[in-house]
């Protein structure tokens, strides 16, 4: 446990996207810590709602959990549900995730996170809270081929509009940080997995092609490198910057050092390469991969690697969780939620 319970017990905590994957889980957590939750929402069909509501039906129980259902891109709907809540902290988690859809289905993205995001600022600008936390993506490194990744690399060379979207959240912030001392902090998350996760992950679609023996499409023949990052020490990780909003103009993860607004890598920093990754599904499930090799696809790169000394710094934690057990623990719950004996 970390020391949340010190910093937030009896605080409030706004957390946006609280029925997706990350915010479900981080809500659990604040819950579980002493923290009052209020989780929003749009509950859209990009993957099969009745998970997002398994995932709900986690929180709806407890007393100090409420959930409302809001599109941030209404303009004005998230400012006032923040207006009326009065948070203390907010965590931004909200977006339209994943590269590959961003390529056919550009205006949702440039709805959910450019738009979405904007109305995250001005909620905040109107209504001012102690600490804005929200999610950025390691995707904003792009074709970027030094590694490990680090907070200070110039990140200018996008290889999907995911990817856009989320480094024009980070300057949209800075930007809001700069002008209405809005303290900030963006966290540039590295393949998340674990149970209850996302289906679009490669993760859960490769678990599901073992189970049917349907083929799995393996990327550039496997020549493909993932920081793959348990979803539980995502969560530790905000756990613990919460409580601790910019302060101190040199302090880690520091963009400029008179605006209030840092950036973190939240990522395992040990790169596996997807060969390995398939090996370890197909020893966890007992199942052969009927594999198929493929061609990268566009807006894909070819490996992440997170330098997390920043964070280290910062809050005296980092991921660690060796990739096994990680995903034993997800095969685990996916063979328990679809019933497989």
């Amino acid at each position: 446990m970390s020391d949340l319970s010190h910093n937030l017990a009896g605080a409030h905590v706004l957390v946006t996207g609280a029925a997706g994957f990350v915010g479900a889980a981080l809500s659990q957590r604040l819950l579980a810590e002493g923290a009052r939750v209020t989780g929003c929402d749009n509950l859209n069909d990009y993957y099969d709602p009745a998970l997002k509501e398994a995932r709900l039906a986690t929180l709806r129980p407890h007393p100090q959990f409420a959930f409302h259902r809001v599109e941030l891109s209404e303009a004005g709907a998230l400012g006032t549900l923040w207006r009326d809540a009065k948070p203390d902290y907010v965590v931004h988690l909200a977006a339209q995730a994943g590269v590959r859809y961003s390529i056919d289905n550009p205006r949702v993205y440039a709805a959910a996170n450019l738009t979405g995001f904007l109305e995250v600022l001005e909620a905040a600008r109107e209504t001012p809270v102690r600490h804005l936390i929200y999610a950025s993506s390691s995707s904003v490194y792009g074709a970027n081929t030094k590694v490990p990744f680090s907070e200070r690399d110039a990140v200018e060379q996008p290889v999907s509009l995911y990817a856009a979207t989320k480094r024009s959240n980070e300057l949209m912030a800075q930007t809001y940080s700069h002008l209405y001392r809005i303290p900030a902090t963006a966290l540039r998350f590295f393949t998340v997995y674990g149970p209850m996760g996302r289906p679009d992950m490669a993760y859960w679609g490769f678990t599901k092609a073992l189970y049917s023996g349907a083929p799995i499409k393996v990327f550039n023949h496997g020549n493909v490198w993932r920081d793959f990052t348990y979803v539980d020490e995502i969560v530790e990780a905000i756990a613990r910057l919460a409580p601790r909003p910019p302060a101190e103009p040199d302090e880690p993860g520091r963009v400029a050092p008179a605006t209030p607004h840092r950036i973190f890598n939240i990522g395992n920093d040990t790169p596996v390469k997807v060969d390995d990754f398939l090996a370890i599904l197909e020893k966890l499930t007992g199942r052969k991969a009927n594999r198929q090799d493929v061609p990268m696809q566009p807006g894909d790169v070819e490996r992440t690697w997170a330098d997390v000394s920043a964070l280290r710094a910062a809050i005296g934690f980092a991921p660690r969780t060796p990739l096994e057990e990680g995903l034993r623990r997800f095969v685990e719950w996916y063979k328990e939620y679809h019933q497989i004996r």
